[in-house]
């Protein structure tokens, strides 16, 4: 009987023009498994990356988003968007905050916010906003946070910090995924796949660390399958019937538990 071989080669190639993107080439996969990999990878990186992001903001001087600073070309909300697109680095569980300060009239950067320990700016030449005159001043106290894909407003608690803006947070640190399959040569066969992946990321991670990254959480869900015992259920279920149990609703627990793990 044939058996199913895995993959033996992988092969990650730089993009020259940008640092944050990679061409992952993996090969030979049994016929049909180039998509059944290639589909699952782009998910998992796609959604359920630890990752980064601005979480909420306090800019001095101002009481909410719907308002104007003097001698600044951006609104409140313009500001907002530029400072959610900051990418950073966390070396910690734990939210920090940062704080931007600039005066006179320039283009405002992720360089200018204070160092801190914990955080590294990836986009420090990202530029945030734009003072129009001499006098200007700009003070905005920075939340960033770790999580993982999406966060809106709405599903986080209320702020009740005074002059606090919450913001959507996008922690994600995959931006982009692609994948082909092509035919692959083993021995005389030439319908295995040769999986390409062509992914980037905001520079928090390598391409590197975000493959290995989705691959282990991939297989943590199926070695939970793989290991799972249906005999120590039933032998449950059985014990439990003889104590007095209804046998059927202990069975649908069983499975209810079971559905619930997975998830």
């Amino acid at each position: 009987m044939e058996e199913i071989s895995l993959p033996n080669k992988v092969h990650f190639a730089q993009d020259k023009a940008n640092p944050y993107r990679a061409t992952v080439t993996i090969e030979p996969f049994y016929p049909g498994y180039g998509h059944t990999v290639g589909n699952s990878l782009r998910r998992v990186l796609l959604s359920s990356l630890i990752g980064a992001a601005v979480t909420r903001v306090k800019i001095k001087g101002v009481d909410h988003e719907f308002t104007t600073i003097s001698n600044m070309k951006e609104e409140v909300l313009q500001l907002i968007l530029g400072l959610k697109q900051l990418r950073v680095r966390m070396h910690t569980d734990e939210p920090q905050r940062l704080i931007l300060k600039a005066k006179g009239a320039k283009e405002v950067t992720g360089a200018d916010i204070g160092k801190n320990a914990q955080v590294d700016i990836v986009n420090s030449d990202l530029v945030i906003a734009t003072l129009t005159d001499s006098k200007a001043e700009l003070e905005v106290e920075i939340v960033v946070e770790k999580g993982r894909s999406y966060l809106p407003v709405e599903a986080r608690p209320h702020e009740t910090e005074i002059g606090m803006i919450s913001v959507d947070a996008i922690f994600t640190p995959v931006t982009k995924v692609e994948y082909k399959v092509e035919s692959s040569r083993v021995g005389q066969r030439t319908d295995f796949d040769k999986l390409i992946l062509d992914i980037e990321t905001d520079g928090s991670v390598s391409v590197e660390q975000a493959v290995q990254q989705a691959s282990a959480l991939l297989v943590a869900h199926f070695s939970f399958l793989a290991s799972f015992d249906p005999s120590e259920e039933k032998s449950m279920i059985e014990n439990r019937a003889e104590e007095g149990g209804d046998a059927d609703a202990i069975e649908e627990e069983g499975e209810s538990k079971n559905i619930g793990k997975k998830r």
